[in-house]
């Protein structure tokens, strides 16, 4: 299934991991052996995913495999769109990096979700205060 030269890059979004492979030919996005209106079915989450290649003008021309592991949809879709701008930063002696950097994508999301505390019912909800 894999064949021809590829450029690798992992993307991450809160509990998401994406191995991403770039194809240097023509094609469509296939994550996790779907293709991606199958694997992200709304518009907003291909928009996102489709993002680096809008920023660089380069709609089409590249072929993704991705596997993804871990995390919700939107973590997934986010951690994919990583993956794809660091591996078109890595390609053509990096002609792609400096609009990727300037668009915010290559840049790690650091949000995760904040642990439990002790006596809350969420990291920061407490129970309703009673005077009487």
């Amino acid at each position: 299934m894999v064949e021809g030269q590829y450029t690798y890059a992992v993307g991450r979004r809160k509990t998401s991991v994406a191995q991403v492979r770039l194809f240097h030919d023509a094609g469509s996005v296939v994550v996790d052996d779907q293709l991606m209106e199958e694997a992200f079915p709304y518009i907003t989450w291909q928009q996102l995913i489709n993002e680096p290649f809008t920023v660089t003008n380069t709609q089409g021309r590249y072929r993704i495999v991705a596997k993804i592991r871990g995390g919700g949809i939107v973590g997934r879709a986010g951690a994919l769109r990583h993956g794809i701008a660091r591996a078109l930063a890595k390609i053509e002696d990096g002609q792609f990096r400096p609009q990727l950097k300037r668009a915010g994508l290559l840049t790690r999301d650091a949000r995760e979700k904040e642990r439990k505390k002790p006596g809350l019912k969420r990291a920061r909800k407490a129970k309703q205060y009673t005077k009487r």
